[in-house]
């Protein structure tokens, strides 16, 4: 995965003050994501809406999701390596098409099939949108702004959709599901390609000019260097158990709210607060570790996270209990977008940033099976309880492991001849 040499910047590109600043690189990455977030977050609106179209059951209508989910996922490490290594405008106009194109055709489609292949396409082109905005996040910023920086892209990513929500609520009321889809489809893909046109990876600096750069001290992780330490796998683990609580709220808060008899108008006040709570959570969170520590960070988040998911059963069958602690489950899961990323770049470095963190976020393809497909099977024949009850475990168990990544020591890098000293992984 790591045998071309990753790419810093372009002779030929045109800079400027404007293009080559970082809070216009960092705006344009926000653009980028704030246009696929319909592609996860709005989607519980269309539910319902397609179960009648297709004449099918929930859980064939949410396999669409696991696929896309799937995709959006797994794509992110052949995303990062492209990504790593060459222009980010070409790369992320054809996403820009490959969104547009296959949001607009979910729309048109009249299978089962064919839908889930039109949101398989914009899965794909949505994993090379947000390996490139996340990429641009951590490369543009030092290591102390780097998780305000993550936590402002996948904030834009995590809110962006409540743009949208309340459009697509009328639409889906007065026209249906196929024009939400068309509109919306064709206005993403339209910005995003222009946004795309701007984006560029970071300049090269002078020799000799500026101060040595906290990345340039540390070993920068390969790929496969990375798969050989521990750390790894550890927050491998962490990511998958914290990413299945927030799938099921992403992907059910519709289904959810009507067997509990909740209003059609609070759902959609709800699905609109959750994007909200989800944003804002990733600004906080990512601000607060830079101060607080990471892990100290993740343990607190991931802990508050479990305790909202455990009282739904009891409580969320209150309007206005589902929509405050829906809300707080958003809010407290959403970081993991802003502190995974900083949490690669600190200990892997930033070199291959956007394959090594590609590989870690593939951790949501599983994720989101479990608390989309396998979720709604599971409340089709054991009720909502138990779906709550084992992703509040799974998060207080994320937050756990944030504890122990804390105590590990530094990765060591191979073939060095060092000696790992046993001071802890950087917070």
């Amino acid at each position: 995965m790591t045998t071309a040499a990753p790419q810093t910047s372009d002779p030929k590109e045109i800079y400027g003050p404007f293009i080559g600043n970082k809070w216009t690189q960092l705006i344009l990455a926000m653009v980028g994501m704030i246009m696929i977030a319909n592609l996860q977050y709005a989607w519980t609106l269309f539910v319902p809406e397609l179960e009648k179209g297709f004449n099918a059951s929930r859980a064939a209508v949410q396999l669409a999701f696991s696929l896309f989910i799937a995709l959006e996922s797994w794509g992110q490490p052949i995303a990062g390596y492209f990504i790593d290594r060459y222009s980010p405008r070409l790369l992320l106009t054809i996403a820009a098409l490959m969104v547009g194109i296959g949001w607009t055709a979910m729309g048109i489609v009249k299978s089962l099939s064919a839908l889930y292949v039109a949101y398989s396409l914009a899965g794909i082109g949505a994993a090379f949108i947000y390996s490139g905005a996340v990429a641009a996040g951590v490369r543009w910023f030092e290591p102390a702004r780097r998780g305000l920086a993550s936590g402002l892209v996948s904030a834009a990513f995590g809110s962006g959709a409540a743009l949208f929500i309340p459009f697509i609520a009328i639409a889906l009321r007065n026209q249906g599901y196929a024009s939400a889809f068309v509109t919306t489809g064709i206005i993403q893909g339209i910005i995003i390609f222009v946004a795309a046109q701007l984006m560029r990876v970071p300049p090269k600096k002078p020799a000799g000019g500026a101060k040595a750069d906290t990345d340039k001290e540390q070993h920068q992780f390969t790929t496969l260097e990375m798969f050989r330490t521990l750390h790894f796998w550890l927050i491998y683990v962490m990511f998958l158990f914290i990413v299945t609580g927030g799938m099921v709220v992403t992907a059910q808060t519709k289904p959810f709210g009507q067997d509990a008899g909740i209003p059609a108008g609070i759902i959609v006040l709800a699905a609109t607060v959750n994007t909200v709570a989800n944003g804002a959570g990733r600004i906080f969170w990512g601000s607060v570790s830079d101060k607080l520590g990471r892990y100290q960070t993740m343990f607190l988040a991931f802990t508050l996270n479990g305790v909202a998911m455990a009282l739904v059963p009891f409580l969320g069958h209150s309007p206005a209990m589902f929509v405050f602690l829906f809300a707080m489950i958003m809010f407290t899961w959403g970081e993991l977008y802003a502190l995974f990323p900083a949490v690669n770049a600190d200990i892997f470095g930033t070199k291959y940033a956007a394959t090594n963190y590609g590989f870690m976020y593939s951790a949501k393809g599983v994720g989101g099976i479990v608390g989309s497909y396998v979720a709604a099977l599971i409340a089709q024949m054991n009720g909502w309880s138990p779906v709550f009850f084992t992703g509040a475990a799974m998060s207080v168990l994320a937050g756990l492991g944030a504890l122990v990544l804390l105590r590990l020591p530094r990765p060591v890098p191979p073939n060095t001849g060092k000696i790992n000293t046993g001071a802890s992984t950087p917070v």
